[in-house]
């Protein structure tokens, strides 16, 4: 019954006109995504702190977003799109959120089994 209710949503979802996306659209998520990267990347190799990574990441994404929209709003063509700003931002919150949940588990894991060897050597 499950598969049949997702094939049936799936289905619906693929079909309907409200998910049109544009491709520069795409493109935005991207570079949003490899900016978030590259910045949770940097800031965890320095810092080892997982909120910080993810917040500086996202922040970071979300500021570039909003700045060259800024900029094209304002000085090339008048016109600011929030949905080109908020496929940066989701981008970046994506690739952010990604890193977060596997950045550091083999650490924990190689603590469990430095504490499991001790215990079991004595």
């Amino acid at each position: 019954m499950k598969t049949i209710v997702l094939c049936v949503m799936l289905f619906c979802f693929s079909v309907s006109s409200a998910q049109i996306t544009l491709e520069d659209d795409g493109l935005h998520f991207a570079v949003g995504a490899a900016i978030s990267s590259a910045t949770y990347t940097y800031i965890y190799s320095k810092s080892k702190n997982k909120r910080k990574a993810f917040w500086y990441s996202f922040g970071l994404s979300s500021l570039a977003g909003f700045a060259k929209e800024f900029y094209d709003g304002n000085i090339i063509s008048g016109k600011f799109d929030n949905s080109e700003m908020i496929s940066t931002m989701l981008g970046g919150l994506s690739a952010s959120y990604t890193f977060n949940i596997f950045t550091g588990k083999r650490k924990k894991k190689k603590q469990e089994e430095e504490i499991a060897s001790i215990y079991t050597t004595d």
